[in-house]
């Protein structure tokens, strides 16, 4: 992974994928839901329009991508994709694969119980599936 510096709650939170061109893929600690959270490898960054044109497009193109990906593979019902910030400034976008039977149907995932983490062997089977999604996407210029 590259030397970004993440923000501690982001660090405490989630768990290291990959990279894409832009953005670090983290996997959102709570085996409850499929959440990514990308985080686009530019220090100092708190809003999408202080990133560059480019590096704009280039963000959304990752974060649909991904979450298409998902959503085929998982079947999803709903794909949730947000930037809030509130609690961390660090711009950072949130990939989530919801399911009408989800622990926290139909509000959003954010502050719905406790998150269950990952055992080892959830985590590691989630992550082969992340990279199996990635190497079928095209995340080439549109």
């Amino acid at each position: 992974m590259s030397d970004l510096t993440l923000d501690p709650r982001l660090e405490a939170d989630t768990l290291p994928v990959t990279e894409l061109g832009l953005c670090q893929v983290r996997l959102m600690n709570d085996a409850r839901f499929p959440w990514l959270v990308l985080v686009p490898r530019r220090p100092g960054v708190t809003e999408v329009y202080q990133l560059s044109r480019e590096d704009q497009a280039t963000l959304w193109r990752e974060a649909t991508a991904l979450g298409e990906g998902l959503m085929k593979t998982l079947d999803g019902d709903k794909l949730n994709l947000a930037t809030l910030g509130n609690m961390v400034p660090q711009l950072h976008l949130h990939v989530i694969v919801r399911f009408e039977e989800d622990a926290a149907w139909p509000a959003p995932v954010w502050g719905q119980g406790r998150a269950e983490p990952y055992d080892a062997d959830g985590q590691a089977r989630r992550r082969d599936e992340i990279l199996a999604i990635i190497e079928g996407l095209d995340l080439g210029e549109a």
